[in-house]
């Protein structure tokens, strides 16, 4: 019988205190193609609830994941709305959803406060895929969301979204600056695409 030898080396000790590798950060300027800031759902997981879930548990979800946007999503998993940490901070809906089924709060739920599929707008991939951030950005202008749905439709399959963008990772990846047509502006925190454009065309937020 061959006796196979034991050819693993120890583990190793820590000597010193280590460093932590991490991402390089992204150095984007207004002509990077603006593929560069699409959280891709081929890549990254979306983020997403059912339609009954109560908005604490949904506000409690984007608190623990560090994310201000869910999908809500149906029995037939598809994509029937967003909802958005302004819909479940704010009274508004949630006061409206309350006096029109006569609900305590805790009976509210994700889809009685959404923005339902119909009154969201996208941009599809190809286009995107045409544009430079500040294309995107200019084309942005009056899109008082902080967020982008980026949806795809491949030959015989259904609509889907691939991705989503967001206002503050534009920020965040170039830096907190917009060196457009105004290279010494810095912008404050975004709330919407149309702050950061407000720049990028010469007028003040």
């Amino acid at each position: 019988m061959t006796t196979l030898l034991n050819t693993h080396k120890p583990l190793v000790q820590f000597g010193a205190t280590p460093l932590l590798t991490t991402p390089a950060p992204k150095h984007l300027t207004p002509e990077s193609p603006a593929l560069s800031v699409l959280t891709d759902f081929t890549q990254v997981m979306p983020q997403s609830i059912a339609g009954d879930t109560p908005i604490d548990d949904a506000h409690l979800k984007m608190r623990h994941g560090g994310i201000r946007l869910l999908f809500v999503m149906d029995k037939q998993a598809h994509c029937v709305g967003v909802l958005t940490a302004k819909e479940v901070i704010g009274t508004r809906r949630i006061n409206l959803a309350m006096q029109q089924r006569n609900l305590e709060r805790a009976e509210v739920t994700a889809a009685m406060i959404m923005t339902p599929w119909e009154k969201l707008s996208a941009m599809p991939l190809e286009q995107l895929a045409s544009l430079t951030i500040e294309d995107l950005l200019l084309s942005m202008e009056s899109f008082t969301e902080q967020h982008l749905l980026i949806t795809e439709r491949k030959p015989n399959q259904e609509l889907s979204v691939r991705g989503i963008i967001s206002a503050t990772d534009i920020q965040t990846v170039m830096g907190s600056r917009i060196p457009a047509k105004l290279p010494t502006t810095v912008v404050p925190m975004a709330r919407s695409f149309a702050d950061i454009c407000q720049v990028i065309t010469g007028h003040d937020l």
